[in-house]
Formats: C-alpha cells, sequence, structure tokens
C-alpha cells in the first residue's frame, strides 16, 4: 500500500513526518517555505491518519516511508519529524543510515522509552473517553495537552480536526499489535537537531536532553516558549529554525 503524499519543489530532499496527533496537513505553514528555500519536499500521512487507510495487517511506519521513498526514486534525504513522526525517522535513520542525510527532531517520542506515571495516566483518560464513546472530550483533551500557551486558535482547531479524523478513522478499524521497533541508534551518523519545549510534558524534554548523548552527532534547543507541536505554535519561528540548520547541513546547489 501506498501512503497518501504531496511532492514539490526541486533540490534537495526532505521528508516531512507528522506527529501521533496530527497527519500531513501540520506542516501547511512549512510546505511553501521551504519550497521558495529551494528543497523538494515529500510529506505523507501514516497509516490511519489523513487520507491513508488504517492497517489491515501488522506493519511498520519506518519501513512503509521507506517504501514510499524507494517508489519515488528517492535515493536519500533529510528527515524532519514531529512527536511520533520522530520516532519513525530515527528508526529510518537506524535502518538505514546512508538513507538519511540530516534529521530535525522536534518533541521526539524514543523507541524504547518506558512511559512516566504521567504519560501512562494521560493515556488512561484518552482511553476512558473512548471508551465511553466521547470522541469529543477525548479529542479536547488532545488538544490541550500537546498544544503549548503561544498556540492560537488557528492552530487548536487545525489540531481539533486532525485528532479527531484520526480517531474516527482508527476506531473503525481493526486492531493489530505490533512489536515495538528495537533499534540501533548508534547506527544513525546524520547530522541531526533535537527540539524541544519547556512546556511539554516531561517525558518528551527528557528524551531530547537524552539524544544527543545517545547519537554521533546531534544538538538540543529547548524552545522557552513551546508546548510539544512548536511548528504549530510559532510556524515562522520553527520555519526559521528548520531553514538555518538546513541551509548548513543540508546546502542548495
Amino acid at each position: 500500500m501506498t501512503l497518501s503524499h504531496d511532492v514539490a519543489g526541486d533540490g534537495p530532499v526532505l521528508v516531512l513526518l507528522h506527529s501521533g496527533v496530527c497527519d500531513r496537513r501540520m506542516w501547511d505553514a512549512q510546505w511553501p517555505a521551504l519550497i521558495d528555500a529551494g528543497y523538494r519536499l515529500v510529506r505523507c500521512d501514516l497509516r490511519g491518519f489523513g487520507e491513508t487507510p488504517p492497517p489491515d495487517r501488522p506493519h511498520s511506519d519506518a519501513e512503509d516511508v521507506l517504501a514510499l521513498l524507494d517508489g519515488l526514486g528517492i535515493a536519500r534525504a533529510a528527515v524532519i519529524g514531529s512527536s511520533y513522526g520522530g520516532q519513525v525517522a530515527l528508526e529510518i535513520a537506524a535502518r538505514q543510515p546512508d538513507r538519511v542525510s540530516a534529521m530535525v527532531l522536534l518533541c521526539p517520542a524514543l523507541p524504547g522509552h518506558e512511559p512516566s506515571a504521567e504519560l501512562r495516566a494521560l493515556g488512561e483518560r484518552e482511553e476512558a473517553l473512548i471508551e465511553t464513546g466521547d470522541i469529543v472530550g477525548a479529542t479536547e483533551l488532545m488538544v490541550d495537552t500537546w498544544l503549548g500557551p503561544d498556540a492560537d486558535e488557528s492552530a487548536r482547531e487545525a489540531v481539533r480536526q486532525m485528532q479527531r479524523h484520526a480517531f474516527e478513522v482508527q476506531l473503525a478499524a481493526k486492531e493489530f499489535e505490533s512489536d515495538e521497533a528495537v533499534v540501533d541508534l548508534t547506527a544513525i551518523q546524520a547530522p541531526s537537531l533535537v527540539l524541544s519545549g519547556a512546556y511539554d510534558l516531561a517525558d518528551f524534554r527528557q528524551i531530547a536532553d537524552r539524544l544527543p548523548h545517545l547519537l554521533a552527532n546531534a544538538d538540543h534547543v529547548e524552545l522557552p516558549w513551546a508546548g510539544h507541536l512548536p511548528s504549530l505554535e510559532r510556524p515562522s519561528a520553527v520555519t526559521d529554525l528548520l531553514t538555518g540548520f538546513l541551509k548548513e547541513k543540508v546546502p542548495v546547489g
């Protein structure tokens, strides 16, 4: 199955991977600016998000993205991942390090991370709301949790629409148990920028703080204004961070 995706622009390839509460539309604000900066962009909906159907068998999102790149004839790319998309980026870079030229990880999740009591409690609240059929309440919980104080109403509405759609699609699908990916982060050689938000849950701040010690070539920057989805909270500020990093690590021309 081919992931629903968009491709535009010319130049070095950037792959944009969305968070687990969004879909590929979360990159709408960065899309034209990165094209104008001279890059060829690919963004996709992972299975069960946006326009991609849910899985019909156990699968790997990292393998899906690699298959998409193979289908597009892309041998090497920089990867930008938000939250769960950051985890997928790490899995891709660990499995096939020669295919990843650079990474930007925004508040990434991490394979094998043991969730804190706070994160487990959030999951339990979400599940309880869903079990009672309160999809609106579960959606609002996600909007309130994952967006920081700088998010305006348009950002909140965007996350609301993307998360509500994901709930509806995934709840109508059959569930599959997939094994947690085991990856060797020491295999990753790509220069990486890890961003975290001062208003994010502690799990993700701790992951971002750890990654420069786990990866061969990574820097960590905490954004004092950000929650968990900085590219939606201050789009232009994140676009500037991305273009500045890419100008140095993935130059155009």
